[in-house]
């Protein structure tokens, strides 16, 4: 297993999609949990953004990742459906004003929709004031502010400045390849996570659910 794992992660990061498609096919006919090749899916992502970064890979190859991820997707959700539970909340969720990756966020969707959650996703290179509307208009319990590249986090502390100068009662995490402790400290957020699953276990705590 940790084989077909590996060529995996590498046929993602190559944007290989026949391959990447074929092997998704297998893991989920094999039996496997459509967690794990979430989680691979997450690995894979972080290096895309890093080659992004480091300018060797281009917006045309982010948007060749997306539609291989939706792809992806479309394979594992239904896997995923059969885990949902009652509503347990609803959720607001758009990548940051400057950052256009969707990946990890229509993961976070993904997972959250699978554990009972309504989700409202605002989208990609999402300013700050596309969150109040949204805000305004679905009233969640939680908002999460998506990005992948570092410079996401600037727009991440805009954002949340924005939030909380409204005056609107809302919880905030924010989540991405490059976020960690020093970078939620920075933004004023509630809650941080750089991992899709510990993300969405943690919105859990934040609305008070199992």
């Amino acid at each position: 297993m940790p084989e077909i794992r590996e060529k995996f992660v590498n046929a993602l990061v190559e944007l290989n999609e026949i391959e990447v498609l074929q092997l998704t096919e297998s893991r989920i006919e094999s039996g496997e949990d459509p967690l794990v090749i979430l989680d691979d899916v997450r690995k894979a992502t972080a290096i895309i953004g890093r080659r992004f970064e480091e300018g060797r890979y281009f917006v045309s190859d982010l948007m060749m990742a997306g539609e291989i991820l939706k792809q992806i997707m479309d394979t594992v959700r239904p896997k995923l459906e059969g885990r949902k539970g009652d509503g347990k909340g609803k959720v607001v969720i758009g990548t940051v004003k400057g950052d256009i990756h969707d990946i990890g966020k229509d993961i976070v969707v993904a997972l959250l929709e699978a554990e009972g959650f309504d989700v409202v996703d605002i989208g990609v290179d999402a300013p700050a004031e596309r969150f109040i509307e949204a805000i305004k208009e679905h009233r969640p319990d939680v908002v999460a502010l998506s990005g992948l590249l570092t410079e996401a986090i600037e727009s991440m502390k805009v954002t949340v400045e924005v939030i909380r100068q409204s005056g609107l009662d809302v919880k905030i995490i924010v989540g991405g390849g490059r976020v960690d402790e020093e970078a939620y400290e920075y933004t004023g957020a509630d809650e941080w996570a750089d991992d899709a699953a510990i993300g969405v276990k943690k919105i859990k705590a934040m609305v008070g659910v199992d």
